[in-house]
């Protein structure tokens, strides 16, 4: 291949030819793995240099397999049902989606275009039917743009300019000029250099005070894959070293490590350990196995071709050649004749696309209303995994214009998503939403507030946006900065430690809630009854406990506390010049209360099983042992909670081999490419034939939706951190 204008001897021999590695003549190649054996499909199937059907096929068939789950089509019809009502979030406002049948056709152009360019078959066309949809179902949804889903549209924009269909594609048997041809080298520049960015922007952005004091992923150390390494560091230092520090080395270094040959080994074992241990720890669809499969990019071109040269002779007649390629009139190979204008413009194209990718991820002072606490448009800046959130409290209020009603809506109403929180062009887009949809509920001219408290990196929980601004007819644009944002409170970072200290201080059924507020504002709370002993503490500043119902006030300063009323509403006014810093501690006496229960008869059906207990069971407790309740006494609520644990147990205990896990993932995948075959079938016999009877339809949506006879696992939600009901 040719490195733009170049040709492939001109290289060093990382760089070289896909073929055999080795330096070509002018007047032809040399053979790589011996002498022909077979005509037959191998004389027709001699496609050539590029391992993009190798690697970037795998990358292809992974985003394939995606496409049901990560992009959505399993539940397409709960996220474009025609006729919902649901606030949306497109990049550009003008931005809307097509009726849902419709949508289910786009879904099906996108997965056979990414099949397409797995196999090579009308390969230029493929690139076209996937990138299309893709970037415009990308740009529909913000809530769900981010670094490797915007990692996915880039190269699949890359791969519509190369000629990743040259070897082992289908359009090599029919194109001869194709089969087995050498690829040029601004092919393999180009994609290596999109990888080689990700890795090293991400270990840029990792040299951030949270990330290098160990505060961005501060409680992931706690996960089985870290076990090994507790074993000899503690929970910190395995946080410190391992998470972060070995997070930012390995990001920084990945990228020489895979492309000197030299370091190349090493850097194939870190990188694979590292996306294989991502793949366990984070929900981030086939990224993890994207990223595997690109670490062929950095391997020697022939690599596809040696490891094929080595399978039985029956199996290589049916496999891609392994003869050496044949020039290519995309290369340049020195002596013969000139560059030509197309040679320069990839070489310019090239060139410019990388600075363009090395300028982006630092641009958000362009798009400053953007500018938050992520620094900008998340998603094409490569800070992966660099901050962490824990929401406390999100209230939206709305006041009628007209009339003066205040009144509160749930936080997501007309949502599907919760990203909108932390993004203050979402907020803008969730408030004319509303505005919208409120009158059809007899409130006129709405007024929409919001009052979003967040934790960063474990800081204080703090305000993001005014609560005394009306949203709907609040200034927005990308270019200036955004007012009624609220500043991060950086200056009470080095609190992190000491909040730490004292979160280590508490037993084991009290919690902290550490509160930052600005001067003039105030936060409203309600204790609820289940909430015992709940008190609030000042550690900086000066406050005034308003308890509502009692119509009193109590002016706390630094070190200085009281007991709150459960059951009752306080306002929190922070009164001095500077922020407030206070904390909640509370303790959950309900559910404390019941696991003492849950205790007490785990230890008492214990005690009849081995023969200690001597007192009969009371016929109420006689369900703990396996018997019927007697007859005329309903089961008590706890223990027919201890009952429902107990068998849960029983079935993670009978069901935790690596084998039975397989066997449930397995089963889960099977029924979610199920159901987004079927109800893509059912979409497209809708658009060919039209929609049959309502009654017909929820027959096949049911079939679709049957997912044979699998057990009712108890789904656990990741949630958000809570404490007091706010």
């Amino acid at each position: 291949p040719a490195a733009g204008p170049r040709c492939a001897r001109s290289f060093p021999r990382s760089l070289r030819s896909a073929g055999t590695g080795r330096r070509e003549s002018s007047g032809g190649t040399r053979r790589a793995g011996g002498p022909s054996r077979g005509q037959g499909f191998r004389r027709l199937g001699n496609q050539g240099a590029l391992r993009g059907t190798g690697t970037t096929g795998v990358g292809r068939l992974l985003m394939a397999l995606d496409v049901p789950q990560e992009r959505g089509l399993g539940h397409l019809d709960q996220r474009y049902l025609d006729g919902l009502e649901v606030c949306r979030f497109p990049l550009l406002p003008f931005l809307q989606p097509l009726p849902l049948d419709w949508m289910y056709l786009l879904y099906a152009i996108m997965f056979l275009g990414a099949l397409g360019i797995m196999l090579g078959c009308c390969y230029r066309l493929s690139c076209i039917a996937f990138l299309c949809p893709y970037w415009y179902l990308l740009l529909l949804d913000k809530t769900s743009w981010n670094n490797h889903s915007y990692l996915y549209g880039l190269l699949g924009f890359q791969l519509a300019l190369l000629g990743a269909d040259r070897y082992g594609s289908v359009d090599g048997l029919f194109r001869p000029q194709k089969r087995n041809a050498h690829v040029p080298l601004w092919n393999y520049a180009l994609l290596r250099a999109q990888v080689f960015i990700v890795y090293f922007i991400a270990g840029l952005k990792k040299l951030d005070a949270d990330w290098v004091g160990g505060f961005s992923m501060g409680t992931l150390a706690r996960h089985w894959l870290f076990a090994p390494f507790r074993l000899v560091l503690s929970e910190e230092l395995t946080s410190r070293l391992v998470v972060h520090g070995g997070g930012l080395m390995l990001d920084l270094s990945a990228g020489f490590l895979l492309f000197f040959d030299a370091t190349r080994t090493l850097g194939l074992v870190f990188v694979t350990y590292f996306h294989c241990m991502n793949s366990q720890l984070f929900s981030i669809g086939m990224f993890s196995y994207t990223m595997l499969a690109t670490n062929g990019l950095f391997c020697r071109p022939d690599w596809p071709r040696g490891l094929l040269a080595r399978c039985p002779l029956w199996l290589q007649d049916w496999l891609p050649s392994t003869e050496a390629p044949q020039p290519s009139p995309d290369c340049h190979y020195g002596g013969q004749g000139g560059i030509r204008p197309r040679q320069h413009l990839a070489a310019a194209f090239t060139i410019l696309y990388v600075l363009e990718q090395l300028f982006l991820p630092y641009s958000h002072f362009i798009t400053q209303g953007y500018n938050n606490w992520t620094n900008g448009l998340y998603g094409y800046s490569w800070d992966m995994m660099v901050h962490s959130r824990f929401h406390q409290h999100v209230k939206i209020t709305y006041r009628d214009g007209l009339t003066g009603e205040v009144g509160y809506l749930k936080p997501g109403a007309f949502t599907q998503s919760r990203r909108w929180r932390d993004h203050a062009d979402m907020l803008k887009q969730y408030s004319a939403c509303l505005s919208q949809l409120l009158p059809r509920y007899n409130i006129t001219q709405p007024q929409i507030y919001f009052d979003v408290w967040v934790s960063i990196n474990e800081r204080f929980q703090q305000r993001l946006v005014d609560p005394r601004v009306d949203l709907v007819r609040a200034p927005w644009s990308p270019w200036t900065p955004t007012p009624w944002l609220l500043p991060l409170l950086v200056d009470l970072s080095p609190w992190r430690q000491r909040l730490q200290e004292l979160e280590a201080q508490l037993d084991g059924h009290t919690d902290a809630v550490f509160i930052a507020d600005f001067p003039g504002l105030h936060l409203e709370n309600f204790v609820s009854e289940d909430l015992g002993n709940t008190s609030l503490r000042v550690l900086r500043g000066k406050v005034v406990v308003e308890l509502v119902e009692q119509q009193q006030n109590h002016s706390l300063q630094v070190d200085e506390g009281m007991q709150l009323p459960a059951g009752q509403y306080h306002k929190v006014h922070t009164v001095s010049p500077e922020p407030s810093c206070y904390m909640y501690l509370y303790v959950n006496t309900t559910a404390l209360e019941l696991e003492r229960n849950l205790t007490r008869l785990q230890e008492l059906q214990e005690r009849v099983r081995n023969g200690t207990e001597q007192s009969p069971l009371p016929p109420e407790l006689r369900p703990i042992l396996g018997e019927p309740p007697p007859a005329g006494i309903p089961l008590d609520p706890v223990v027919s909670l201890f009952l429902r644990r107990e068998q849960r147990e029983q079935r993670r205990e009978r069901e935790s081999s690596l084998a039975q896990r397989l066997r449930r993932f397995l089963h889960r995948k099977f029924f979610l490419f199920r159901r987004s075959a079927l109800m893509t079938l059912i979409a497209l016999r809708n658009l060919a034939l039209g929609r049959p009877s309502p009654e017909r339809l929820a027959q096949e949506v049911t079939f679709a939706n049957w997912r044979g006879e699998e057990e009712a696992w108890p789904k656990t939600s990741g949630g958000d951190k809570r404490g007091p009901e706010l």
